[in-house]
């Protein structure tokens, strides 16, 4: 029996998404689960995976078409089974059209010939690219094959496509034999360069519109804290050494361990405030902030309450790495309860976040940093990091916070906890 692929839902509030580009061609056998599509919404690009196995029997909808979710895109049949596509062609939102260049304007110049040693993809591979780069490159009208890539594995990254636009752009012609000296006039005022409107990409609306809200919805208040890493980096180390070549507990990995745990005796801070009243949600489900070319997006470690912490910093770093590469999955993005936003890798040594609604908090982290500290009456060296929890004041109140920064201080206070439980 033929089954109808359809505009899947890949997230709590995408109400359409635009096909980038098919992955199988009409007659070629699809298995399920295998990718069929790549799409954008408004957070990351997908691969979405083929829901049945059969032969790609029909193609709904051209690629660089935005439709709503549940929009029919394609259909998947056996190999001997005869379809009919739909009678009604789906409602399509096209991109805006290409300008039209003016009269008298010389055609654009021939690509480039690739760097010489450019790594070549066989016929029909998929060059590693990120999002950015993609979209940069089809707006230009470029073949990813063309570039060399300098990113992790040899991917593709908008440095790179920069790097091969300037290297296509004509060179200057040679300046003329130099004059004889003539009195220099006294120049004209230089007119102030014209602003210039940047295209703002839809993981950057999204970014803007839930920001906003979050902001002139929910009362936000500020938590800060500062907590001794002293015996943290020590037992860091030494977990570290432990594990080898298996892995790598980074402090983050330490910080979402300790919020998990402290998060259990306070169920107000893993909660929604909804009009008419507060949802609880029992599962721990922690946010992890990722900064990517295109702007910021989060991912879910689930049940981080109940993970070894060997397990929650494998996870992380396979989150962290599928949305640098773009192959987020739709439960990658989506069921946080609380975030966790850390710039300590910028040697950030305080800042504030914004609340990731529907959440009712967010734990900005900043650096661990060595400070003069007061030891047994002695002047010492300890190292210290800086922690603030936004909070929604409909949902929680100041000293609720408190109690919980405390509970998170003593599990990374006393590092041995983190193991036990």
């Amino acid at each position: 029996m033929a089954t109808t692929v359809t505009m899947p839902k890949m997230g709590f509030d995408m109400v359409e998404g635009k096909l980038l580009r098919w992955l199988k061609k009409v007659g070629e056998p699809v298995k399920a689960g295998e990718p069929l599509a790549e799409i954008e919404t408004e957070k990351v690009n997908i691969e979405f995976e083929a829901p049945a196995s059969g032969v790609l029997k029909a193609v709904l909808i051209e690629e660089g078409t935005t439709v709503p979710v549940g929009t029919p895109i394609a259909i998947i049949a056996a190999p001997d089974e005869l379809v009919e596509a739909p009678a009604t062609a789906p409602a399509v939102r096209e991109g805006p059209p290409l300008p039209t260049p003016a009269p008298g304007t010389p055609p654009p110049p021939a690509p480039a010939p690739a760097p010489v040693g450019a790594p070549t993809p066989p016929p029909g591979g998929r060059v590693k690219a990120s999002p950015l780069a993609r979209r940069l490159a089809r707006e230009a009208g470029i073949d990813l094959r063309e570039i060399s890539g300098t990113g992790p594995g040899g991917r593709v990254v908008k440095r790179d496509v920069d790097r091969y636009l300037q290297a296509r752009t004509p060179a200057a012609a040679p300046p003329p034999p130099a004059a004889a000296p003539i009195p220099t006039p006294v120049p004209a005022p230089v007119p102030t360069p014209a602003p210039t409107a940047v295209p703002v990409n839809p993981l950057r609306q999204a970014i803007a519109r839930r920001m906003t809200a979050s902001k002139q919805t929910a009362p936000h208040f500020y938590v800060t804290v500062e907590v001794d890493m002293d015996e943290a980096m020590a037992w860091r180390a030494r977990i570290n050494e432990a594990l080898g070549e298996r892995g790598k507990v980074t402090v983050n990995d330490m910080v979402v361990k300790a919020a998990a745990l402290a998060l259990r005796e306070f169920p107000a801070l893993r909660s929604s405030y909804q009009e008419g009243g507060i949802v609880r949600h029992e599962a721990i489900h922690i946010g992890i902030a990722v900064a990517l070319e295109e702007g910021l997006i989060t991912v879910v470690l689930r049940d981080a309450d109940r993970k070894p912490l060997a397990q929650i910093a494998r996870e992380s770093k396979e989150l962290v790495e599928r949305a640098r590469s773009g192959k987020v999955r739709p439960e990658d993005i989506e069921g946080s309860v609380f975030t966790v936003s850390n710039l300590g890798m910028f040697d950030v040594e305080h800042f504030i976040a914004i609340i990731n609604p529907p959440e009712a908090a967010i734990m900005a982290v900043g650096s661990v940093r060595e400070v003069p500290v007061v030891k047994n009456g002695q002047l010492a060296i300890g190292q210290r990091m800086k922690v603030t929890v936004s909070a929604d004041h409909r949902v929680t109140d100041g000293a609720e916070v408190a109690r919980f920064l405390q509970v998170f201080r003593r599990y990374l206070e006393n590092p041995l906890l983190l193991l036990v439980e």
